[in-house]
């Protein structure tokens, strides 16, 4: 399964970053490319652990299950998964092309990762595997929305 603790997989991302414009359009959802990227930029800092978000209730009970489930195969994330009110935009634009510096600048961060102990909102511990596998579904859940 692709990580992004793998190079190869960090420069395929880099390079469907990359190949965004404000022209690319959303096959599903509601977010434009700013916000999708800017959301991106968002979850990696949360993997990273620049920010922390508390867990809830519910994914105590269901989320290792599920967790296990979303990394069982290399199947893409389904359409209009919910996700943390902290990690959606609510500018409605932006520069684009600084977000997508920014992204970027995260993604290169997970050559230096260092966050044991990481606790995922709903899905609970995650080893750095999981951390790894989960971080490129969900970059490529977004690209794949925009066609990158």
């Amino acid at each position: 399964m692709k990580s992004v603790f793998d190079t190869a997989v960090k420069e395929e991302l880099v390079t469907r970053i990359q190949s965004l414009s404000d022209q690319n359009t959303a096959g599903w959802g509601k977010m434009n490319v700013f916000q999708m990227t800017r959301h991106c930029t968002l979850c990696e800092d949360m993997f990273l652990g620049h920010i922390t978000i508390q867990r809830v209730f519910i994914g105590r009970l269901i989320g290792p299950m599920f967790l296990k489930k979303a990394l069982k195969s290399d199947q893409p994330f389904g359409k209009n998964s919910p996700t943390s009110p902290v990690l959606k935009t609510t500018h409605e634009t932006g520069d684009t092309e600084q977000q997508k510096k920014e992204w970027i600048n995260r993604i290169d961060q997970y050559a230096c990762f260092d966050n044991p102990g990481y606790i995922h909102p709903f899905f609970g511990p995650m080893t750095k595997e999981q951390i790894g596998q989960f971080a490129y579904k969900h970059a490529d859940h977004h690209l794949r929305q925009f066609g990158a």
